[in-house]
């Protein structure tokens, strides 16, 4: 029992992990967070259904279509919603980002509508019993993904030009146009890859419940914020970390607690992290 719902946090954790990642990051580099974050996940999700509905593509195509589809939508946002804000009251993106997220669950309920979409699943899952443990192979396909992506990214950010101008950036935006880095394009490219990466958690989880609807991005979302704070928004580790933690944590409190608790567990500890250590358990922005 106790490996059992071990092994359905991790699965579930390490997608919230993908989505405040892209939280964590775009606080890192503007001080602000995003709450469009998760109808960026919903918007990879239907991407990715509506093609592979339409014109029947390989999975893997229909999968970094979306990917890519999320990438676009958050660079306009970026451009739209956040970039004319820059410099002004610190309420007034938060705000922005709010009603960013509301337009988009209007219009895809506008475009969609109301009803679940099941997922067009191209391959066949099979069961595994280990040490008592059912796993599905489903589950070690999403996990396997999601840490791929994480891995990328840390690489990425460590060991490219790209990703060391983005930490200049986040470091000190004029320092870092005396040096020559275009900030501006540096904050797109920041949305571009979090939007990226919450589109891909919205198509796992997709495939994973066989399901698609206009508000499947809300609870995920902020799941993922509260991932965020519990490991340190700003921090790349810390969100990977606060991630798997909440998904293992609210998957115990279903099984040895109720059903009912599951989604209350993720608020409670960001309340009480909140409360005793508000800079999350490895700390503020890492630089």
């Amino acid at each position: 029992m106790l490996l059992q719902q071990i092994l359905n946090g991790l699965t579930a954790g390490s997608v919230y992990a993908l989505i405040a990642l892209g939280y964590t990051m775009i606080y890192g580099i503007l001080g602000l967070i995003n709450f469009a974050q998760g109808e960026l996940y919903m918007a990879g999700a239907f991407a990715t259904v509506l093609l592979l509905t339409a014109y029947k593509v390989n999975f893997f195509v229909a999968f970094f279509f979306g990917m890519g589809v999320a990438a676009v939508l958050g660079v306009i946002l970026e451009r739209i919603a956040f970039r004319p804000l820059r410099g002004g009251h610190p309420l007034v993106p938060l705000i922005s980002a709010i009603g960013a997220s509301i337009f988009l669950q209007s219009l895809a309920l506008l475009l969609f509508g109301p009803a679940d979409r099941s997922f067009p699943i191209q391959f066949e899952f099979a069961a595994l019993e280990i040490a008592g443990v059912s796993v599905s192979t489903l589950q070690l396909a999403i996990f396997g993904a999601a840490l791929f992506f994480m891995a990328l990214l840390v690489a990425f950010v460590k060991y490219t030009k790209f990703g060391k101008a983005i930490m200049a950036t986040a470091l000190d935006q004029d320092t870092a146009r005396l040096m020559g880095i275009n900030v501006d394009r540096m904050i797109a490219i920041t949305f571009f890859i979090g939007s990226a990466l919450s589109g891909a958690a919205g198509i796992m989880m997709a495939i994973y419940y066989n399901t698609t609807y206009p508000r499947m991005g809300l609870l995920p979302g902020l799941k993922a914020f509260s991932a965020a704070v519990l490991g340190g928004v700003g921090n790349i580790p810390g969100a990977i970390v606060g991630g798997l933690l909440l998904g293992v944590a609210e998957n115990l409190g279903a099984g040895y607690l109720s059903s009912g608790y599951k989604d209350a567990v993720a608020f409670a500890i960001l309340i009480i992290v909140l409360l005793v250590r508000p800079k999350g358990l490895l700390g503020g922005r890492s630089h």
